[in-house]
This record gives structure tokens, sequence and C-alpha cells, in this order.
């Protein structure tokens, strides 16, 4: 099973996520068309550690170890602030508060992996983000500077997550109280509009 770890936003942060999004998006976020897709709501999270491809028999291990380690931990308060683009095909919020308890979590779905006998990429530990939308943006042609040297119109230029991340570097949402951690399985292509299917293989309680 194809497995990750993560926090997902109460359903008021999300709400306010949705309201930033309407006023960033316009348009797009009802008729998004073919070379864009948004998040849908409920797979909004913040992935603590991906764990990709996982045996089954490992995840009860993994379960009961990172439970116990949880119930070592104290809820925190956790806020999305600003936004971002990785490459202008994905759009992404990130975090203000609540950084220092989402490295702990990560951690301890770390340890509890390693236990295990599987991976745990650490996806909290730089830059702990909520992903909103994905573009398929194809290569611009090139471009001929002053100088007459070709120079490869990146993708950047041509990518609306761009503009949009630059209005959400000002979003700040409000807070929710962390205290369970979502094992979550992904098969991928299962989906809405082709996208992953998401379900809980386990909730589990902090503090």
């Amino acid at each position: 099973m194809r497995l990750f770890t993560a926090v997902y936003p109460s359903a008021e942060a999300s709400a306010h996520l949705d309201l930033a999004l309407g006023g960033v998006g316009g348009a797009a976020v009802a008729d998004p068309g073919a070379s864009l897709r948004w998040v849908p709501k409920e797979q909004r999270h913040v992935t603590l550690a991906f764990h990709g491809e996982v045996p089954d028999g490992a995840a009860p291990g993994f379960v009961a170890d990172l439970r116990a380690a949880l119930a070592q931990q104290e809820p925190f308060d956790v806020a999305l602030a600003g936004g971002g683009s990785f490459g202008g095909r994905t759009l992404w919020v990130g975090v203000g508060e609540g950084l220092e308890g989402l490295r702990a979590l990560s951690a301890a779905a770390e340890r509890s992996a390693a236990l295990a006998g599987f991976r745990a990429d650490d996806r909290a530990g730089g830059r702990p983000h909520l992903t909103v939308a994905r573009a398929f943006v194809p290569r611009g042609r090139d471009r001929v500077d002053r100088g007459g040297a070709r120079r490869a119109r990146g993708r950047d230029e041509v990518s609306p997550l761009v503009a949009w991340a630059h209005a959400l570097a000002v979003y700040r949402g409000p807070a929710w109280r962390v205290d369970a951690v979502h094992v979550v399985t992904s098969r991928l292509g299962q989906g809405r509009s082709g996208g992953p299917l998401h379900e809980d293989l386990a909730v589990l309680p902090v503090g």
C-alpha cells in the first residue's frame, strides 16, 4: 500500500482558505479547465512524512508504535500563512504557527517507520505546506533577448499559479488545534477526476 502521515486543517480553517482561493483564482475555481486541478477540500493536508509503498504486514506495527509515540506529545495550534509555487506546477499555502509541533510529529513518524522497516521522507522538517492546486504547464517557446541569444522561456512565465502564489503571500488563516494524526493510504488514479483516492488507515490522538 502507498502510505503517508499527515494532519488535516479544521473545517473553519478550510472554509477560510476557500474564501482566499476564490479571491485569488476567480472563475478558475469553478471552471479550472483541463490544465488545472484543485485539490479536493477533503484531501487538503499538511504531510508529516511520506512513506511510499509499504508492505501490508508492516503497517500495523508502525501504527501501534506511532500511537504510543504520539501519546507522549502535547496538542498544539497550527495556522496557515503565506503561499508559494513549485516550478509553476504546484500551488501551496505555508504554515505560520505550529512549525515546531509539526516537526516533532514528523520526527515521531520517522522513528516509528524506521522501527517498522520502511522509509519516511520528512516533509515537515524543511517547508511544511498544504497543496491546493496542480497545473500542467507546457514548455514555452524559446525567446530571443536583446543581444540575440536564445533563452528558454521558463515555466513560471506561463503558469497562473505563480501570480496566485504571490497573491497568497499575505494570507493568514485561523489557528486550529492539532490533536490527531492521520495515517493515510493513497491509491493513484482512483479518486475524483483521476486523482488519488485517500482513505484513513488510522487516526491517532496526540496527547
